[in-house]
């Protein structure tokens, strides 16, 4: 199969190999010691060589195959197992000895489960900050369709900051997220907001919006409370996923990140290969100091 980065603009390559230069064994060592998932391997992340040469890795909890089948993704589709109850004792052991500072916890879509995985996340983040005292989290969720008793379950977690992803736009939803819905992602950001909470977003840019549409979407998403925001370039995982429509120049981020700042959200993250995940500990900093 062709290399899907050889399609990408010269500019971007160049960025790639820059961005993605470490060493990613050490660290994978370990987790496959612990049998641990990351979203940086399932998803393909293209900063994995970067992130993991420092010690940093997005942990993965609930399993690896995910019940939703959205087109942008790369993480594996189908039935997933049972949770492992041990999960969170695992995550937590591999968070100490890692030596992490700032731990950044996320899942598949679990919506077979009655809480969609609520629960698992809260004994993460309990387990997480008894082993590593005075570390701070970050839970990056899934809506867990909007659950409200789920949501609440979330906070016993005691997360520092809650993500949510809006991903795009709501005219490519039903392309992109056909089993999302634009409004419970912005009411699950709102609930944790007005719950006090630190929030914080994401969406992906070159997937067919229009300018317009990208800037009322971030509009939206700031009318629900958020601090934090990242935007970043779409990258097809593969053929078979949804294709690239149009690749952002470098000096576009920056118009993105201006509005976004000029809609009150105080700290935003923009450019081709910024994540969910991207310096999040970096990025926490500037709202939540540490």
């Amino acid at each position: 199969m062709t290399d899907r980065r050889e399609r990408w603009p010269e500019w971007l390559k160049m960025l790639y190999i820059e961005n993605s230069a470490g060493d990613p064994i050490p660290i994978e060592r370990k987790l496959c010691s612990a049998e641990l998932h990351t979203v940086c391997r399932e998803a393909g992340c293209p900063n994995l060589g970067r992130c993991f040469g420092q010690g940093r890795a997005t942990f993965l909890i609930l399993g690896n195959i995910c019940t939703r089948n959205c087109a942008f993704c790369g993480i594996s589709k189908g039935r997933p197992l049972p949770p492992e109850q041990d999960e969170p004792d695992r995550v937590a052991g591999a968070v100490k000895e890692l030596g992490v500072r700032y731990a950044v916890i996320t899942s598949v879509t679990r919506d077979d489960l009655p809480d969609g995985g609520a629960g698992i996340y809260a004994l993460a983040g309990m387990k997480i900050k008894t082993a590593v005292p005075g570390i701070k989290t970050e839970f990056l969720i899934p809506d867990m369709m909007g659950n409200e008793e789920a949501l609440r379950s979330v906070l016993e977690g005691r997360a520092d900051v809650l993500n949510h992803n809006i991903e795009t736009v709501p005219s490519l939803y039903s392309r992109i997220r056909p089993e999302a819905s634009f409004s419970t992602s912005l009411a699950v950001l709102k609930f944790f907001a007005g719950m006090g909470v630190r929030t914080k977003t994401g969406i992906m840019v070159g997937l067919g919006e229009t300018r317009d549409e990208l800037n009322d979407a971030i509009d939206e998403a700031a009318d629900t409370g958020i601090s934090m925001l990242t935007v970043g370039q779409y990258l097809s995982p593969s053929r078979r996923h949804y294709p690239v429509q149009r690749y952002y120049e470098l000096e576009e981020y920056e118009q993105i990140r201006g509005f976004a700042m000029s809609k009150g959200i105080k700290c935003v993250v923009a450019g081709p290969f910024v994540r969910s995940s991207f310096n999040a500990e970096e990025t926490a900093k500037e709202i939540i100091g540490g």
